[in-house]
């Protein structure tokens, strides 16, 4: 589980078809690698990988085929835009973003990135036609793992808007993107949830709780 609030970037690097190395830029490196463990996971542009072996500036971690060909990683391997970074939440930590999971839903394109005076806007279309679902205005979408709040939704256009202050911005991978470019995406996991209660078959429950039934276990 993660924020969605990023530590630090690293550039990602393939070693064969199962493995990547990353490595954590020397500003943000002691904010990774600090207590980093074995077995550990770590967001790396919105995607939960494990790691397998620990460096001296960085890590190597596991990718499947599946993981591969459903995000940017594979992409992003082979650019020269840097990764996003966040280790896993710690219980009792602060929570500042959104509960994030690192399962990515599907991707989306940069359609514009204009800079106001107070921050910069961006506006996405969903590659995922799917997640439209999970678009609510005001409501909360991890970007390649940042945690944003959506601006506005432009409905049957599969577009949405998000507001990035200059902190995140100049902070994460964004500041690197361009009209075209492919980003990974994660829906609310609140909104999965409410999604998967209402598809539940409306049935009387086996053992409904009644008076008797409170009176019979000494509730009466």
């Amino acid at each position: 589980m993660f924020t969605g609030l990023i530590q630090t970037l690293g550039t990602l690097t393939p070693l064969n078809d199962y493995q990547v190395q990353i490595i954590c830029s020397p500003e943000g490196r002691g904010l990774i690698l600090a207590d980093l463990a074995i077995g550990d996971s770590v967001a790396v542009d919105g995607v939960c990988l494990t790691v397998e072996t620990l460096l001296s500036q960085g890590f190597i971690a596991a990718v499947s085929p599946e993981t591969l060909s459903r995000t940017t990683l594979n992409h992003r391997a082979m650019s020269q835009v840097p990764v996003n970074l966040e280790t896993s939440l710690k219980v009792g930590s602060k929570l500042g973003g959104h509960f994030v999971t690192g399962h990515v839903d599907g991707t989306g394109e940069v359609l514009s990135v204009i800079q106001t005076a107070i921050a910069w806007e961006m506006v996405f279309h969903l590659n995922t036609p799917n997640l439209a679902r999970y678009i609510v205005p005001k409501g909360s979408i991890a970007v390649n793992g940042i945690s944003l709040t959506l601006a506005q939704d432009q409905g049957a256009t599969h577009t949405f808007k998000v507001a990035v202050i200059p902190h995140t911005f100049d902070h994460t991978n964004l500041q690197y993107l361009h009209p075209g470019d492919v980003v990974n995406l994660e829906g609310d996991i609140l909104g999965k949830y409410v999604e998967g209660l209402l598809r539940l078959p409306h049935k009387k429950p086996e053992n409904p709780i009644t008076a008797d039934f409170l009176s019979e276990h000494g509730y009466g």
